[in-house]
This record gives C-alpha cells, sequence and structure tokens, in this order.
C-alpha cells in the first residue's frame, strides 16, 4: 500500500476514534462539573477534640478567636441570646457579651455522626462561668464541615434546658 494510503486510513481511523469518545456538546467541561469530592477521613475522637478546641477559644477571652472557628457561611443560635447570628460581627458581638463571665464546657454526653466532609456533634453540655460561679447546663448541636484545610462550624445550636 502506497505511502500516501496509510496516512489517509490513518487520518480516518483517528477521526472515528474522536467521534467515539463520550462528550456532552452541550455542557463543556468545567471545574464544577467534573470535580470530584473527596471525603477527609475523620474519627469520632478528630470530630470530639473540636469542642475542646472551641472551648480553648473562649479560655482567650478573645471574641474574634472564638468566631473564627465558624464557616463564613454559618449560623449561630446562642444559649443566652434570642437573635441567630449569621455574619462574623455578629458572632463577635455575642461572644464579647458570653465571655465577660469567664465561661468553661464540659460535655455531659454526646453523640457524633460521621459524613463525607460533614460531621455532627450533639449533646448536653454544662457551663461554668469563673466570675459568678453559675453553671448552666445546655443541649447543644454542632455541625462541621472540611473547607480542605480545616474543620468549620456551619451552624451551631445551644440552649438551656428547660427542666430545672
Amino acid at each position: 500500500m502506497p505511502r500516501f494510503q496509510w496516512c489517509a486510513v490513518g487520518a480516518a481511523v483517528l477521526a472515528l476514534a474522536g467521534c467515539a469518545t463520550p462528550h456532552d456538546a452541550a455542557a463543556p467541561a468545567t471545574a464544577q462539573n467534573t470535580r470530584v469530592e473527596h471525603c477527609k477521613p475523620t474519627s469520632t475522637p478528630e470530630i470530639a477534640a473540636l469542642f475542646e478546641q472551641w472551648n480553648q477559644a473562649l479560655q482567650t477571652g478573645d471574641p474574634s478567636k472564638v468566631s473564627a472557628i465558624y464557616a463564613e457561611r454559618s449560623i449561630l443560635l446562642p444559649t443566652l441570646s434570642n437573635k441567630p447570628r449569621l455574619t462574623a460581627a455578629e458572632k463577635e458581638d455575642y461572644f464579647r457579651y458570653f465571655l465577660k463571665d469567664g465561661p468553661s464546657g464540659q460535655v455531659d454526653m454526646r453523640q457524633i455522626e460521621l459524613g463525607c466532609n460533614t460531621a455532627v456533634d450533639s449533646g448536653l453540655y454544662t457551663f461554668r462561668f469563673a466570675k459568678t460561679g453559675a453553671a448552666v447546663q445546655a443541649r447543644y448541636t454542632y455541625t462541621y464541615r472540611w473547607d480542605g484545610a480545616k474543620w468549620l462550624i456551619t451552624s451551631h445550636h445551644s440552649s438551656a434546658m428547660p427542666e430545672k
């Protein structure tokens, strides 16, 4: 077979192979539709330690250190306020008030659920306030999301126990 014919056959094979490649012309490849989510391996002790990290941030007395543990898009439904806190400034405002009496939390009972780049820690905790000697028992739920570098709180609900 002459060299020219081999080239023509080769070109035809390549053209047909290109036609056989699956693709959707209506949906061009983008980072959004070709991204594969990778789940960060985690454990119950790792998620339990996130409360300790949050509690240690309280011990600094610095509201900005506490609010830095929350995702940019997150909600705080706090124990000692009726107002939902959505922005970092609103969270800092709440923690400025909450931190003034020197709170320290202790988990009394918990249940942790693990997901793909998410986790939920729910249970009961007690806060003791160093300046007043008061103690408040409350129910809590923290939801966390792995942002690719660290776990952040996406929602935090805390409410005082209704029965005394």
